[in-house]
């Protein structure tokens, strides 16, 4: 679970670097009008900045919108190579956790595993 939601819940990337002046306002219109996809689905849109240092995330809590916001004091996030020119990229929480936490996801290795679907 990543803030307390459901692994089952989807999770897109915003494949070009994002103002981080935006707000929830800005980036439900992001979500709405260039990822194309619906802000209010219960997905998580994630955000990275153009230097790197800063991400955030915007999600809907069923009764309002909650927006996720961290900038790094040294260093910066590794940015995957999802396709900029896509409307939205999604990704798997582990994906987004390991941006978060710092680790390199190009040199890990996910191991076999047998899933249900």
């Amino acid at each position: 679970m990543m803030f307390g939601l459901d692994i089952s819940t989807k999770v897109f990337l915003y494949g070009k670097p994002c103002d981080m002046r935006k707000g929830f306002n800005g980036l439900f219109g992001l979500v709405q009008n260039e990822m194309d996809l619906n802000p209010l689905s219960g997905y998580i849109f994630v955000f990275i900045s153009k230097d790197r240092n800063k991400v955030k995330q915007l999600y809907w809590d069923k009764d309002g919108l909650v927006l996720y916001y961290k900038r790094l004091e040294k260093g910066t996030f590794k940015r995957p190579s999802a396709n900029v020119n896509a409307p939205n990229n999604e990704f798997t929480h582990e994906y987004i956790y390991m941006i978060l936490r710092g680790i390199d996801f190009d040199k890990t290795k996910k191991r076999k595993r047998y899933l249900t679907t």
